[in-house]
């Protein structure tokens, strides 16, 4: 990807991917973490983010079963794929581009 051409992610998504890069994560965790930077989806919508993240093949997600108070609950865990990584790295490299190109930060040493 040219690093003059705008990203193919959304900062929303750039978002829940770099939520991702340590470790997998329940979908309420990144709704939660969301909701801390000021996001406030409904459940269907984030999930049906999320169904998009998985169609593009940038994250996977698989269901858990867990019983809390003699109830059995399935609960949505995601992971980030590779192209996922890649996608958040090139958005990252393109804006900080941006901020360099623009004086806010020091040119990259290297």
């Amino acid at each position: 990807m040219s690093p003059d051409r705008l990203p193919a992610v959304t900062h929303l998504q750039f978002l829940v991917l770099g939520l991702l890069l340590d470790a997998p994560k329940a979908g309420r965790d990144i709704r939660a973490e969301l909701q801390r930077h000021g996001v406030r989806r409904t459940a269907p919508a984030f999930y049906q983010m999320m169904a998009r993240l998985e169609d593009a093949a940038l994250l996977e997600g698989w269901y858990e079963q867990k019983v809390i108070d003699a109830q059995l609950i399935k609960e949505r865990h995601y992971r980030l794929r590779p192209a996922g990584a890649r996608a958040w790295s090139v958005t990252r490299d393109f804006y900080l581009a941006r901020l360099r190109a623009a004086g806010v930060l020091e040119p990259a040493n290297g």
